[in-house]
């Protein structure tokens, strides 16, 4: 624990007493609008626990109450907990509407979801995680952002970026790291740490990145970010990466908060308003080939199309907003715009664009992915409540809600506007189908 402090002195300099004097207060939290589902004018005002803006993104609000994963506005997806100063990393790359991004070690999905804000439903997000057990998070959290336009895979960094040569815009690196930054949240990860730990780390980030470069085009973008302080985990391993790859250069991330480090790249400390982040960004300037490949779409058959189209007329009001479907394996799926998808053979895909449904014998399930994807206007039919509303806890504990008996068939159920999930209504109930792994007995608890 000394060898951290001691280290921690000698990279700080005079500013270790802020350090030291912001060690002993509570963590920063925080939440990140999602503004593909609300804008934060209409959400803050809901909400009695946010309170000032952060520094490090536009739409980041500091936050003083924590288990914010039960709140019902959590649920249907209108915010992201997210510690304040990891949200750095996407403000830095610098995302705009059209690009095609991948986020190379993207679970649990807080920078990916914070990309496909900033792309609004344009261009392609590509989430990637190597570990499957995470990459289910991802999807999850992917899914319950209401992102149209991702797609998100379980591999290797180096499989998928070979495959992938050339095809991307930009790509973010935010690599697994001894997680230094963390320390205000979990005292006892110091007696874990270790210079060992940190150097090994710092191979492993090496290895990211090398395989990284390989995903970008002539002139694309690459940020860099860990959440720790090591000077080898950080501008090590950027000055690393520059010298065996001088078609790369470091360029100005056009953030102003934290303090510099080589000029360009950006630190972040608890005493900056962040737990702790380090972002650097860099651009490749060699040109290589686009090895993406065609996508090969495969339209349902005849029959599938039939029921398909029977059973979207049922649910939505315009359902032609969700093209591009297809079904594989029983699974109803309407993928993102084709010209933006690379061949997808040989990878490991766990889903692309929306899932809408699955395919039953002699019928057709919505799946809870097209209740998070579309807005309660777009349904047939819906059950509109405010947040004070008893019958939206009743909904997220999974029970039974009574409803006006005119009500048929497959709803929509909405909170302040926004698409929480599904149930069938019939004989004045509505049959709750919030999936069961996402049920919590109450948000105030």
């Amino acid at each position: 624990m000394q060898t951290f402090f001691d280290k921690m002195k000698d990279l700080l300099g005079e500013d270790y007493p802020l350090y030291l004097e912001e060690s002993d207060k509570p963590p920063y939290k925080g939440i990140r609008v999602n503004t593909l589902k609300i804008q934060p004018d209409i959400l803050v005002p809901l909400l009695d626990f946010v309170g000032e803006k952060t520094p490090f993104a536009e739409d980041g609000y500091y936050v003083t109450r924590e288990h914010l994963g039960k709140h019902p506005m959590h649920h249907a997806g209108a915010f992201y907990v997210q510690e304040p100063s990891a949200m750095s990393a996407v403000t830095a790359l610098g995302v705009e509407k059209g690009d095609k991004v991948l986020d190379l070690c993207a679970a649990p999905g807080s920078k990916s979801t914070q990309i496909a804000s900033r792309l609004d439903g344009t261009g392609l997000l590509w989430a990637n995680e190597i570990i499957r057990p995470r990459a289910h998070i991802l999807l999850s959290n992917i899914e319950r952002m209401g992102v149209h336009n991702a797609v998100v895979s379980n591999m290797s960094p180096e499989a998928l970026c070979t495959q992938l040569e050339g095809f991307f815009d930009k790509v973010l690196v935010d690599a697994p790291c001894s997680g230094e930054g963390m320390f205000r949240k979990d005292w006892d990860a110091i007696y874990e740490w270790s210079p060992e730990h940190s150097k090994a780390c710092a191979v492993r980030q090496k290895a990211i990145l090398n395989s990284a470069k390989k995903a970008l085009k002539k002139g694309g973008v690459m940020v860099y970010s860990t959440c720790t302080f090591s000077r080898e985990e950080n501008e090590g391993v950027i000055e690393a990466f520059l010298e065996e790859n001088p078609d790369f250069e470091l360029i100005d991330t056009g953030c102003t908060f934290g303090v510099a480090s080589m000029e360009y790249c950006r630190r972040i400390y608890p005493f900056h308003g962040g737990e702790g982040h380090f972002v650097a960004k860099l651009r490749k300037n060699s040109d290589c080939a686009d090895k993406g490949g065609v996508f090969s779409y495969q339209a349902p058959s005849t029959d599938e199309q039939k029921m398909i189209a029977a059973f979207m007329e049922d649910i939505l009001r315009d359902p032609k907003q969700y093209g591009n479907i297809t079904v594989i394996n029983g699974r109803i799926l309407s993928y993102p715009d084709l010209a933006l998808l690379p061949d997808f053979s040989g990878l490991n895909i766990l889903r692309a664009g929306v899932k809408l449904g699955d395919f039953k014998t002699g019928r057709i399930e919505p799946h809870h992915n097209l209740a998070t994807a579309a807005k309660p206007d777009e349904f047939q039919r819906r059950l509109k409540l405010e947040l004070d509303d008893e019958l939206v806890v009743k909904y997220i504990r999974g029970e039974e809600i009574e409803i006006d008996t005119w009500i048929k068939g497959w709803s929509v159920v909405a909170v302040e506007g926004i698409s929480l999930g599904l149930g069938k209504a019939s004989a004045g109930k509505l049959k709750n189908k919030y999936p069961k792994g996402l049920r919590t007995l109450s948000w105030r608890t």
